[in-house]
């Protein structure tokens, strides 16, 4: 299924209103140093303090709530900040697999061309959430879970997708009556887990039989790979 971007200015989830902040500064010229010498003609020129504003053709929107969120003012954001920045509970372990996702220079911090891509991804899946929310409820549950995945191609069994639900509920699950709702966090990385195992899967299923051979390294490989 492909994902279509809406604007995300108008998402429920999405970072704080970006709040009034003391802009960072640079000296022109040279990190630390004036574009000229600090002395001219004997006289003592003081450096030229020239404020951080956005990249070239940035989203003044999304660069206000970048910043807002960049407490360090240090031009990246750490996973901490990330989840500050994704409000309505995003769990520490979803603001990994984002960060982790979108981090390409492996850095541990995203800097703000990494951040609105993730804002873009988050964006899109919010909207395949609510298309497949059909009670309206905010959260999925097992019929609408299997209707997902199945858009996407993956065709689980019961006993998986019971498994799949069990394991991203958004509360313990109980002995009677039907686990609590998949919230749109847990949501979004139960999809991709399911999506990150079956690639990894069709990649030692060379023959395309549904069935693999491997050892208990390669095997051990695949689940600690997965989100």
């Amino acid at each position: 299924m492909s994902l279509h971007h809406s604007a995300s200015h108008h998402s429920q989830y999405r970072p704080h209103s970006a709040r009034p902040i003391n802009q960072s500064i640079s000296y022109g010229g040279q990190p630390g140093y004036g574009g000229q010498s600090g002395y001219s003609g004997g006289q003592y020129a003081p450096p030229q303090y020239v404020p951080q504003g956005p990249p070239p053709g940035a989203d003044p929107q999304l660069w206000q709530w970048f910043s807002a969120v960049d407490t360090d003012r240090s031009g990246a954001i750490t996973v901490n900040e990330l989840q500050a920045a994704l409000v309505n509970g995003f769990d520490l372990d979803t603001v990994k697999m984002l960060m982790n996702i979108f981090d390409t220079d492996r850095s541990g911090t995203i800097g703000f061309a990494e951040f609105a891509g993730l804002w873009k991804y988050v964006a899109d899946w919010q909207n395949v959430f609510k298309h497949f929310d059909r009670d309206h409820s905010g959260s999925i549950d097992g019929l609408e879970l299997a209707q997902a995945l199945r858009s996407f191609g993956y065709n689980l069994s019961p006993t998986i997708l019971a498994l799949v639900e069990q394991k991203y509920a958004s509360g313990p699950t109980g002995g009677y009556g039907p686990p609590p709702g998949i919230t749109f966090d847990r949501f979004v990385r139960a999809c991709v887990v399911v999506k990150t195992l079956s690639e990894a899967f069709q990649q030692q299923d060379s023959d395309r039989d549904g069935w693999i051979t491997i050892n208990y390294e390669q095997f051990m490989k695949i689940v600690l790979a997965a989100p």
